[in-house]
């Protein structure tokens, strides 16, 4: 994490270090990590989790940070949203304006519900 962070340019390490403060109070004891899609992300241990129990990623790309959501999260708060470009699982944050904390852990909750009602409806 810090070395993803500490290689993103420096006009937008502070806010990627807000994200991640922001996601591990969201979400306390999931595990970080950067092996599942070569960016920043966080995971529960839990059988029958998709996507080895990951919930939410962060990134940052051109002149966004970036913040990568299960589906329907991002649909789901469209409105919330406006002014974002949003894709199906991303919100990307024009880098230079000032990023909700409020609305980035509300996000991070929900992604962690779907993941958890996704797993509670597989079949056994």
């Amino acid at each position: 994490m810090d070395k993803y962070i500490a290689n993103a340019p420096k006009q937008v390490q502070d806010k990627l270090r807000e994200i991640r403060t922001t996601i591990r109070k969201a979400a306390p004891g999931a595990t970080e990590r950067t092996d599942y899609f070569q960016m920043p992300g966080y995971s529960y241990e839990g059988e029958g989790y998709d996507y080895d129990g990951m919930f939410v990623w962060f990134s940052y790309k051109k002149s966004y940070v970036r913040l990568h959501l299960r589906p329907p999260v991002i649909q789901d708060h469209k409105e919330e949203l406006a002014g974002c470009l949003t894709t199906k699982a991303i919100v990307s944050f024009p880098s230079h304006q000032r990023i909700s904390m409020a609305l980035v852990k509300k996000l991070v909750k929900a992604s962690l519900k779907v993941m958890k009602d996704l797993d509670r409806n597989l079949p056994t």
